[in-house]
């Protein structure tokens, strides 16, 4: 029988940087999650992925549930700045992660600008592709503020929309570059 030495990351052996202290099932254990600025307690089972807890048990459904394997993006979220799709991720390792949803957009009723964006280059047609497209869009616009259509291409890869509104898209994250440039240049120029 063969034996796997594992590389602890961050030095302490056996453990991971920044891993949640270990909860056992198989029924429902206690976690917390950091879900949008906040501390979400929650009870569920170590099975379940963070999409299901985050639409089953904490009734935030902007994440959709689609292809359910990853391959799609309508369930796309942040977790630690990074795009993920939460239907590939078990709720339980996203303890100890800044979670970041749809739901965390916006204020007081009033769009983002990138959501804006989305809604001048008409970029959503049954809409139900959106949310992940948004966050996945947010953080390839943290990552490049400055793209070109290659790049959108290449970087938003991830997200599938049966409806085409890949030039809409395209185009609301043109807009934001543009918007992003002009900013940087009044600061500059005061």
């Amino acid at each position: 029988m063969a034996t796997r030495k594992h590389r602890a990351i961050g030095g302490k052996k056996g453990r991971l940087r920044n891993a949640a202290p270990l909860a056992f099932g198989p029924g429902p254990v206690p976690i917390q999650l950091r879900i949008n600025g906040q501390i979400l307690p929650v009870t569920a089972e170590p099975c379940l992925t963070l999409l299901q807890v985050l639409r089953e048990k904490l009734g935030l459904t902007g994440a959709k549930q689609v292809c359910d394997r990853a391959t799609c993006g309508a369930c796309t979220v942040l977790a630690g700045g990074r795009r993920v799709y939460a239907c590939s991720m078990l709720a339980i390792d996203a303890q100890g992660l800044e979670i970041m949803t749809i739901e965390s957009l916006g204020e007081n009723g009033e769009l983002e600008p990138l959501q804006q964006a989305f809604v001048n280059a008409d970029a959503s047609q049954c809409g139900y592709c959106t949310s992940g497209f948004v966050m996945s869009a947010k953080a390839f616009l943290d990552e490049n503020p400055a793209p070109t259509l290659d790049d959108i291409k290449k970087g938003m890869c991830g997200n599938l929309c049966r409806c085409g509104t890949y030039a809409g898209v395209a185009e609301a994250l043109l807009a934001m570059s543009q918007t992003k440039v002009q900013s940087k240049r009044r600061r500059a120029h005061g």
